[in-house]
C-alpha cells in the first residue's frame, strides 16, 4: 500500500464562490502512479468546504450558492464576534472533505461530476490537502 501527500494553495476572489479543482486532483492522481485506491481531499478551514457536483453547466454553481444563501442567511441573532456565522454553518453543511475511488489510475467520477472548493467567507488565501492511498 502506497500513500502520497499533496497540497496546494488557492486564492479565492469573492465572498462566496465554487471553484472547480478537479484538474488539480486528477494531476495528483496521475503523478502518484497509484492505479487502484482512493483520493481524500480535505480543507482545513471552518468557513470553506469541498463538494462533488455537476461541472457541465455553470448555472449549477450559481444555483447552489443561491440555495445556500437562502437556506442560511445572515441573522442579527448570530453572536459570533467575527460576523461570519453563516459561513461556518454553510461549511458544516457542505463538509470539509470528499473521498473518491481511483480505478485504473483515474478518479471514478460520474460523467458530469466535478470537485469543487466552496468558499463561504472570502476572498482569502486557502489550502487544500490531498492524500492518495492505494497500489
Amino acid at each position: 500500500m502506497d500513500m502520497k501527500n499533496y497540497e496546494f494553495n488557492l486564492k479565492t476572489n469573492f465572498n462566496e464562490e465554487l471553484i472547480d479543482i478537479s484538474t488539480n486532483i486528477e494531476r495528483f492522481v496521475s503523478e502518484s502512479k497509484i492505479e487502484e485506491g482512493i483520493a481524500l481531499i480535505f480543507v482545513p478551514h471552518t468557513t470553506a468546504g469541498i463538494t462533488i457536483n455537476e461541472n457541465a453547466d455553470f448555472d449549477v454553481k450559481i444555483d447552489m450558492l443561491l440555495g445556500l444563501k437562502l437556506a442560511f442567511p445572515d441573522r442579527k441573532e448570530f453572536r459570533h464576534f467575527e460576523g461570519n456565522s453563516k459561513a461556518h454553518i454553510k461549511a458544516t453543511v457542505v463538509g470539509n472533505s470528499e473521498t473518491i475511488i481511483i480505478e485504473s489510475g483515474n478518479l471514478k467520477l460520474g460523467r458530469w461530476q466535478g470537485i469543487f472548493f466552496c468558499e463561504f467567507d472570502g476572498p482569502r488565501n486557502r489550502k487544500v490537502f490531498v492524500k492518495i492511498i492505494g497500489k
